[in-house]
């Protein structure tokens, strides 16, 4: 049973407020912020008391997603209800944003009284939920790199007949006709996320993927879709398909909804999907991937003469040529007390900085090209620097996405819809590969 449904922003600023039950008040907003603010950490616990309330929060699109309630309930359920209002709120506003939630407040309203009725949830369901949502969404125009299930999608340069408009998949399920072009667009997403550390001597010393292929549906109805996966997809380290190089995974879990009567002879998903955006699979590779480290770093750290630490750092991108990886960021952890940092970068469009903060300096590179080698000479003033000083260097971290890619080698062989949708459609099958947590030491 829920008592209250409130958004705040990070600096907590209350964008929505609903109390279903008046078991409390609205300085549970202020409860509820000042208990997540006290606790060290970036990460606080998800369930918290506070004078009997207890209070279940998510945090996605930088916005904190809050239930509070005064009964036992549980918090497993409530935590399902926070990650449905955040799929519906991005399936009808297009977006998961402070400016979305602002623009769109009368809208969320109304999703929140259907969806909940005195404190029980009544349905999450898209399909049940548009036929009573009255409250056409405001979408917002421009592209926000802060949407990470959409950053990197489209950043790969290439013919612009074979690439989607950059707020194709952003828009609401149910702006008008007009605003949507008249387009009954469909989109599978394949989206992995690498997480791998890399020992000073450039073995790869831990390597995981967790991947999903997403669908964002924008057709006014379709009875079923047929994805057909690689044939030579093998799940388990025992089990092998095929005649060519095996692309394997070792688990995987599908939506309920998915249909897999056709999956274990020909590697073909079916599911009928609904308007909005669902995750239909879901797998996972440990410990033995099939192609090497995206990156590699040869760093060079020493202290010079005049008592500075000197850092170059040489860093090859070993994706294939035709290959890039966007918004690439290294961060180098630098021994405290540094205070002033020069650089000298092989291409003018990278930068560089030193976070005092963070005792780390951000190197950033916007797109790397595969194949290529980029460097940075990095000369820091330490004020007392000693020979244990430099062991505070490292370890390396960065943070990229890479268009077009996967890191498995799975891939959609087809995708089809029956029936046969009237008028023009567009599919769309994208890949991308986002860091999770790749570290390199030094």
């Amino acid at each position: 049973m829920i008592s209250q449904v409130f958004i705040l922003t990070s600096k907590g600023d209350h964008l929505i407020y609903k109390d279903f039950r008046g078991e409390a008040g609205v300085d549970a907003i202020s409860a509820f912020y000042e208990s997540v603010t006290a606790l060290s950490g970036d990460q606080p616990p998800v369930v918290m008391a506070h004078k009997g309330m207890h209070f279940i929060h998510v945090r996605q699109g930088g916005l904190y997603w809050v239930a509070s309630t005064k009964t036992n309930a549980s918090p497993f359920t409530i935590i399902e209800f926070l990650n449905r209002l955040t799929a519906l709120t991005k399936d009808y506003c297009g977006t998961l944003s402070e400016k979305s939630v602002r623009a769109n407040f009368a809208l969320i309203y109304e999703l929140l009284d259907e969806m909940v009725d005195y404190g029980y949830i009544q349905t999450t369901s898209t399909d049940i939920l548009k036929n009573f949502i009255q409250t056409e969404a405001e979408s917002s125009k421009p592209f926000s790199l802060f949407d990470l299930s959409n950053v990197g999608l489209f950043g790969a340069e290439t013919q612009q007949s074979k690439v989607a408009p950059s707020t194709a998949a952003t828009r609401p399920i149910m702006s008008n006709r007009a605003e949507q072009g008249g387009k009954n667009e469909i989109f599978v997403d394949v989206i992995e996320r690498l997480a791998m550390v890399i020992g000073s001597n450039g073995i790869v010393m831990k390597a995981d993927i967790e991947g999903e292929i997403r669908v964002k549906c924008y057709l006014p109805n379709c009875s079923e879709m047929r994805i057909g996966l690689n044939e030579e997809l093998s799940i388990g380290k025992s089990q092998l398909r095929g005649y060519g190089s095996a692309v394997r995974v070792d688990e995987c879990s599908f939506h309920q909804a998915v249909k897999l009567d056709e999956f274990d002879s020909y590697r073909i998903i079916k599911v009928c999907p609904s308007q909005g955006e669902q995750t239909v699979m879901q797998y996972q590779v440990c410990d033995d991937l099939p192609c090497g480290p995206p990156f590699r770093l040869f760093p060079s750290i020493e202290r010079d003469s005049g008592n500075r630490l000197l850092m170059y750092l040489k860093l090859r991108c070993d994706l294939p040529p035709k290959s890039a990886a966007l918004n690439v960021s290294i961060t180098v952890p630098v021994p405290k007390g540094s205070v002033s940092l020069s650089q000298e970068l092989s291409s003018p469009d990278q930068r560089a900085e030193l976070q005092p903060k963070n005792k780390a300096v951000l190197w950033e590179i916007p797109r790397f090209p595969g194949g290529s080698q980029l460097s940075a000479l990095f000369k820091l003033e330490v004020p007392g620097l000693s020979s244990a000083s430099l062991l505070e260097v490292g370890p390396v971290g960065m943070c990229f996405e890479l268009p077009k890619h996967t890191c498995t080698g799975l891939q959609i062989r087809f995708f089809r819809l029956t029936p046969t949708q009237p008028g023009p459609s567009q599919r769309w099958v994208r890949y991308v590969t986002h860091s999770d947590s790749y570290t390199i030491r030094v």
